[in-house]
């Protein structure tokens, strides 16, 4: 079986809605991305403006690289650290007082690989309340964070995280239960 090249590239990826948008976003990005480093408000807004759903008290960092604001839902008092590359094909979720550490990735994206034009596959990811996604941390298409869970440093999360539970390498698998779970006296 060979790659059907031109069956992918002639394939509708995006609405165009979307695709619009993604031409303003990319006219509007040094605006986000050259704001200083304490303005998270004016940050927030600009992705409000763009379709985005922030909560209170966000902190987004100017070097999150963020593909479809229209696409994020993001609750409150959470952190989205430098470097961290937002590439959200399909809804990004993430639950209140979630912290995303400098140089994580969370991809919502992927090619079906059984078939010979590689469609494009716009999956959803969900970060539970209360988790960690740590530094340099990789959360793939479809992947469900749980709640209070978290993604160690440079892990590899391909599967769903259960909740309150530490998961580290890659794959990532779970280390430990996390000590901060609530439900555990």
């Amino acid at each position: 079986m060979s790659i059907d090249v031109a069956g992918n590239r002639g394939a509708r990826k995006y609405s165009r809605a979307e695709l619009l948008q993604r031409l303003l976003w990319g006219l509007a990005r040094p605006l986000f991305r050259y704001s200083p480093r304490h303005l998270y408000g004016w940050r927030n807004s600009l992705l409000r403006l763009f379709g985005a759903r922030v909560g209170r008290q966000v902190r987004i960092y100017p070097g999150a690289d963020i593909f479809l604001p229209s696409l994020l839902e993001v609750g409150d008092e959470v952190t989205v650290g430098d470097q961290t590359r937002l590439y959200n094909l399909g809804p990004l979720r993430i639950g209140a007082q979630v912290m995303v550490s400098q140089g994580a990735h969370l991809c919502g994206g992927s090619h079906d690989d059984r078939d010979p034009s590689l469609p494009l596959i716009r999956a959803p990811i969900t970060l539970g309340a209360a988790c960690w996604i740590c530094a340099d941390a990789f959360v793939g298409p479809g992947v469900c964070v749980g709640e209070g869970a978290v993604v160690g440093a440079r892990a590899v999360a391909v599967r769903d995280v259960p909740a309150w539970q530490v998961v580290a390498g890659n794959p990532a698998r779970v280390i430990r239960a996390r000590a901060l779970n609530p439900a555990v006296p």
